[in-house]
Order: C-alpha cells, then sequence, then structure tokens
C-alpha cells in the first residue's frame, strides 16, 4: 500500500473509532480502560502528542474535545456516571497495562 493511502485508511479508521465513542455515550470509560488499557482520555492524550510532533497547536482540552464531540465538562456531566468501588478497584489493578501515550509514525 502506497504511503499516502495507509495514512488516509488509518485517519479513516481512527474517524470511525472516534464517532463510534461519541455515539456510545453508555460505555464508560473506566469500563473502557479495564477492559481494555484505554478511553477517550487515552485517545486524546494521543491526539495531543501526535499534534505536538507534527507541530499542530492543539491543547488537551482541544483534543478532548475533537474526541468526546464537545467540551469534556459537558460530557461528564451529560453522560458520566460515578465509578463504582468494584470499578475503581479493577482500575487500579489493571494499571499496569494502561495504554502508554507516544506517537507512532
Amino acid at each position: 500500500m502506497y504511503e499516502d493511502k495507509r495514512v488516509m485508511v488509518e485517519a479513516a479508521a481512527f474517524r470511525g473509532l472516534v464517532h463510534h465513542l461519541q455515539r456510545r455515550t453508555d460505555a464508560q470509560n473506566i469500563d473502557i480502560m479495564n477492559l481494555a488499557g484505554f478511553c477517550r482520555n487515552c485517545l486524546a492524550k494521543w491526539y495531543k502528542a501526535a499534534s505536538e510532533h507534527y507541530d499542530v497547536p492543539v491543547d488537551y482540552d482541544q483534543a478532548r474535545e475533537i474526541i468526546y464531540g464537545m467540551p469534556y465538562e459537558s460530557w461528564k456531566k451529560t453522560y458520566q456516571e460515578p465509578a463504582t468501588d468494584e470499578k475503581q478497584a479493577r482500575f487500579e489493578e489493571t494499571r499496569g497495562k494502561h495504554a502508554e501515550i507516544s506517537v507512532i509514525e
């Protein structure tokens, strides 16, 4: 696959993932994190890291708004549920498997 086409395909796949997560407001970040080791906030951190790598000025709040499809505080107020003690304990148990934020070209 040519490099330019690969980048286009990867970007489209990323946009598909973001769109899916924006629609699935019932999927709580802590549940995604406990299962997969990443969440919407991780995607925003990857987005910010990539923007810095490519000299595109995007701060963390802007990156979260891109990922959430709205300001983070609005999403949190509207959709975030309190984490149970069980979910919080699982989060701590899986901490070593949580996403590392880096840029992969």
